[in-house]
């Protein structure tokens, strides 16, 4: 693994890429937004990536993320992920076996793969979802599904740690004897339009989780 890639966003949150290989020329947006964006209030958290060559080549393969922000925008106390899905399950199964208190966000990703001579692409849906932790902290899962023209499902873990989300990407073979499969573009939401539930007086009664709160300065 050599060199990484550092860009602060307009939010003050930091991004690291991890290319497998030579990092060679290529080229990172990254994108970071509230929604809404007021002080001191509840919000939902957007962000993303693209990773792309001058000459359209296939980027290097990705095989980890580190996100940065400051250890106050409280998303370890926005009321998600109350519930946890086992990482087994969630992997054979996908997210829809998962209990909906569990449910922390939702994104889509674009990888690339090389099919000589040319480059073909395929999309992935995005779950983030709680799992079990032993050490006090929200573990991340995020669940990426693909369904054409290759049907497969990757499954990433990461401690939400105080000002810091850090994650391995595993390598997932292109085909025989060609490069691997390049995830060149990410957009995830943490929060946003989910529903929870809760039992009041013996029935099941859904609800919207508060998502991160923003501080007051």
């Amino acid at each position: 693994m050599s060199g990484k890639r550092h860009v602060a966003a307009a939010t003050a949150l930091c991004v690291a890429l991890f290319p497998a290989g030579a990092w060679g020329t290529q080229l990172t947006s990254i994108s970071a937004r509230f929604s809404p964006e007021r002080l001191g209030a509840p919000t939902a958290l957007s962000l993303g990536f693209e990773v792309h060559t001058p000459d359209g080549s296939l980027p290097s393969a990705l095989t980890g993320l580190s996100f940065r922000y400051p250890p106050n925008l409280g998303i370890g106390t926005s009321g998600l992920g109350l519930a946890t899905c086992s990482p087994a399950k969630l992997s054979y199964y996908g997210p829809k076996v998962c209990p909906a208190n569990s449910i922390m966000g939702s994104g889509s990703a674009l990888a690339k793969f090389q099919v000589s001579p040319e480059v073909s692409e395929e999309t992935a849906s995005i779950a983030l979802v709680a799992g079990p932790s032993q050490n006090g902290y929200v573990n991340l899962l995020i669940s990426a599904t693909a369904t054409f023209p290759v049907a497969a499902r990757i499954v990433m873990s990461a401690l939400l740690l105080p000002g810091r989300l850090q994650f391995s990407v595993p390598l997932v073979p292109g085909v025989p004897e060609g490069p691997d499969v390049a995830v060149v573009s990410v957009k995830a939401t943490i929060g946003g339009n989910l529903t929870y539930y809760e039992r009041k007086h013996g029935r099941r009664v859904a609800y919207r989780p508060q998502g991160i709160k923003l501080p007051r300065h």
